[in-house]
């Protein structure tokens, strides 16, 4: 046994039994104070979660728009392009 376990043991002997309540006490508190900052952080998260799925989802739908612009100035191009993809994929899914 080494002189810290020795001492260690020798003052948790010394403590009143009234610390011992405060100290339960002490992490009670901190275990509370925890849980608060988990739940402020988890709807912060959860905001900005929301913000950035608003923001994709407006991309998105931009994106989408400008494509259907797109195949309607040039419907030829755009058909081409699709029986190449079309290729492609046949291509890559045989093997």
């Amino acid at each position: 046994m080494s002189s810290t376990d020795s001492d260690l043991r020798t003052g948790a002997a010394k403590r009143p039994t009234g610390s011992t309540s405060r100290d339960a006490s002490d992490f009670n508190d901190q275990i509370d104070a925890i849980r608060a900052d988990i739940q402020n952080l988890t709807s912060t998260v959860g905001r900005i979660a929301n913000k950035q799925l608003g923001r994709a989802q407006d991309k998105a739908l931009e994106t989408a728009n400008e494509a259907e612009e797109a195949i309607r100035r040039n419907p030829l191009s755009a058909v081409a392009i699709a029986v190449g993809l079309g290729f492609l994929f046949g291509v890559f899914t045989r093997r």
